[in-house]
C-alpha cells in the first residue's frame, strides 16, 4: 500500500507528491514546470522508440502484441511500475494493442517526469 500526500510549492517548485513505498522509504516526485516545444523536441529525440508528442500536451505510444493476454500482461506491468514511481499514465487496452498516454495532470502539460516514466516503460520486457 502506498501512502501519499500532495502539496503545492512555490511557482518554481510546482506540485510535488510524496510517496511512501512498501519498503518504508519516502520518494518525492515533483511535476515541475511545463516543457516548451523546444524542450519537448530534445527530450523526445532522446526517448525515441515510437513515442510521439500529441498537441504539445501528452506523450503517446502504440504497442502491438500477438494476442489479448500479452497486451494485458504488458498493461499490468505498466500498472506496477506506475504505482512504484507514483506517476500513472492513461492506458487503452484492446485485443493485441495497448496505447499509453502520459502527461502530468497537476499542471495539465508535459514535464520531465513524463519522459522519465516513458523511459521506464520502455525498459519493460515483453
Amino acid at each position: 500500500m502506498f501512502i501519499a500526500s500532495i502539496f503545492r510549492g512555490g511557482k518554481a517548485e510546482g506540485s510535488c507528491l510524496h510517496v511512501m513505498r512498501r519498503d518504508g522509504d519516502t520518494q518525492k516526485i515533483c511535476s515541475g514546470k511545463p516543457l516548451s516545444s523546444d524542450e519537448l523536441s530534445v527530450l523526445l529525440g532522446k526517448l525515441g522508440g515510437g513515442w510521439r508528442v500529441v498537441n504539445d500536451h501528452r506523450l503517446q505510444k502504440d504497442y502491438s502484441f500477438k494476442n489479448f493476454a500479452e497486451a494485458l500482461n504488458f498493461t499490468n506491468c505498466i500498472g506496477v511500475l506506475a504505482d512504484e514511481v507514483g506517476h500513472h499514465p492513461d492506458i487503452y487496452l484492446s485485443w493485441g494493442r495497448v496505447v499509453v498516454s502520459i502527461w502530468t495532470h497537476s499542471v495539465d502539460a508535459l514535464t520531465e517526469a513524463d519522459f522519465s516514466l516513458a523511459h521506464k516503460i520502455e525498459g519493460i520486457e515483453f
